[in-house]
């Protein structure tokens, strides 16, 4: 963890009065370019978390974009306008402030499904962890802080590019690469058979079809490890919770997904944003049994049926099957009730 001075080099937040914020590296003679004019790197350089730093007052034709000029071509009359003088305060990033903010190839998982995958996944200090997909490398990051220098970090990326990009990313918050991570690039069943036999205690898998990787990760995954799946739709939540069923080396997958909803707390304006993060994907968890043990399985009720698909019944078996569907179950005494209510309501309705 850094402290002290900032120092070139590093990555650091500009916030204003507003809120709006600003991630940037500090290059000794550098800028950051902003709405209200440009901050000079060297004004930053040397000191500490908390301190404010002004902008530059200048014109706008000093400060124009130079990496998108078309940005400020369409509006000449700004040109005279003298802009700067404003103030923001200068932090280092957390985590979750630097995995929004970084460069990434693939989309990042958000940090309120990190949190909860090593809540749920008991990711801790001295773990041996495998994961499948580095993308960005967010889940990489915190992976990486969770397990810590006594523990270990084995990523399976299987494009080359992201794997850059993952690493890179790591690299630019730690301040070197961190040497607990084991970052191999290929397929994930032909790498994860090249590693030792339950040689992980717990497994993250970020892909597109995870219930075709159960059988690497049942033969690498410790007995009574912890798989937890990342998935975004509920086909593929729905085909994850079949397969850990049908394999018998998983226990019963629990599901969930996270909302998120930032409050308004000034003076008597106590409300909910009118935004929130609401449906990003599901987390789906199991561990793993000892092998030559099957899994105990909850013995569902002989006449729910819930694998028939009711339109490939014929009419008779549609028919029966119906009085048996636990959501039609309804005593008679309360079916009368209902009627009762509803013939009364309709009473009213009609005297009006």
């Amino acid at each position: 963890m850094r402290r002290g001075p900032l120092q070139s080099g590093e990555k650091v937040q500009f916030t204003d009065r507003k809120s709006n914020k600003i991630t940037d590296q500090l290059v000794a003679g550098g800028v950051t370019q902003t709405s209200h004019g440009i901050i000079l790197h060297d004004d930053v350089i040397g000191r500490n978390e908390g301190s404010v730093v002004t902008t530059v007052t200048a014109k706008r034709e000093d400060q124009f974009n130079r990496e998108h000029p078309e940005r400020d071509t369409a509006k000449p009359w700004k040109a005279a306008r003298a802009i700067g003088g404003w103030q923001f305060a200068v932090m280092r990033p957390r985590m979750a402030d630097y995995v929004l903010s970084m460069p990434r190839g693939a989309q990042i998982m958000y940090p309120k499904d990190i949190a909860q995958v090593i809540e749920l996944g008991d990711i801790r200090s001295g773990a041996r962890v495998l994961e499948s997909g580095a993308g960005s490398g967010a889940m990489s990051l915190h992976l990486l802080d969770a397990v810590g220098e006594g523990g270990c970090l084995t990523t399976i990326e299987m494009r080359p590019d992201f794997a850059r990009i993952a690493e890179a990313n790591a690299t630019l918050y730690y301040g070197r690469r961190p040497d607990w991570w084991n970052l191999l690039v290929g397929d994930f069943d032909a790498v994860a058979s090249t590693l030792p036999e339950h040689g992980f205690d717990r497994i993250m898998l970020d892909m597109l079809d995870p219930w075709n990787r159960l059988e690497q990760a049942y033969r690498v995954i410790a007995p009574g490890g912890v798989l937890v799946a990342y998935v975004t739709t509920t086909t593929q939540m729905s085909r994850m919770a079949e397969a850990l069923r049908e394999s018998e080396h998983w226990t019963e997958p629990q599901i969930q997904e996270t909302m998120e909803r930032n409050w308004k707390a000034q003076g008597l304006a106590v409300r909910p944003d009118h935004q929130m993060i609401g449906h990003t994907g599901f987390l789906i968890v199991s561990r793993a049994m000892a092998p030559g043990y099957e899994a105990l399985r909850k013995r569902d009720r002989a006449t729910k049926d819930t694998t028939t698909d009711i339109d490939s019944l014929s009419v008779e078996e549609r028919e029966a099957s119906l009085e048996e569907l636990e959501l039609r179950d309804i005593s008679d005494r309360k079916l009368r009730k209902v009627l009762r209510d509803l013939d009364e309501q309709r009473g009213h309705l009609d005297s009006q």
